[in-house]
């Protein structure tokens, strides 16, 4: 995983530049497994999914957007870039790399691709020392919710626990879910300015 700092601002931005475009493409980047280091592992657990490594979202605009945990905030946060994620992540599709997961036409996906998100907000959590973090970006779209998330389960195979601020990537489907999860529901930006 390739570090850099990302300013508080400049993310914030990148966020926001989300809201009102319509994804064409969602990938996963799951890590690897089998002999030969390029199968994905298990990502689909219903309301979840766990592309470890983080997503990779194309606008119809051509915009490439990756997301992916990261520790410009002091600690594990989810790290959003207007940028193709082979720019943070290598060996894509080699042996001992991350596989790449198209997932596009996912059922959980299919609100959230082709037309205009509605909102695309972070949740920040605050961490240790009182830093703020980014612990999910929520998208909305009329008529599906998505949240990426930094976190991963407590116990394997999952169990209901989940950890915030890990370095893995989560995406969650349902409010409920996100709630279980831990996530600070209402910390949106939308949220604060209602």
């Amino acid at each position: 995983m390739l570090s850099a700092e990302l300013a508080e601002d400049e993310y914030e931005r990148t966020v926001e530049s989300l809201r009102g475009t319509r994804l064409v493409e969602v990938t996963y980047y799951p890590l690897s497994c089998g002999d030969d280091g390029i199968e994905a592992e298990e990502w689909d657990f219903g309301v979840w999914h766990q592309p470890t490594m983080g997503v990779g979202l194309v606008a119809e605009n051509g915009t490439r957007y990756s997301a992916v945990w990261g520790h410009s905030f002091g600690y594990y946060g989810l790290e959003i870039f207007r940028e193709p994620i082979s720019t943070r992540l290598a060996m894509i599709g080699q042996p001992g790399g991350t596989p790449a997961v198209v997932v596009t036409d996912h059922p959980s996906w299919s609100g959230l691709v082709g037309v205009s998100l509605l909102g695309a907000d972070i949740l920040w959590s605050e961490g240790d020392g009182g830093l703020r973090m980014p612990v999910a970006v929520e998208l909305r779209a009329p008529a599906a919710t998505a949240w990426l998330v930094v976190g991963r389960p407590a116990e394997w195979p999952p169990d209901g626990r989940f950890y915030l601020a890990t370095d893995d990537v989560m995406a969650v489907f349902t409010h409920e879910f996100a709630g279980a999860v831990g996530l600070p529901l209402g910390s949106g930006k939308a949220d604060r300015n209602q």
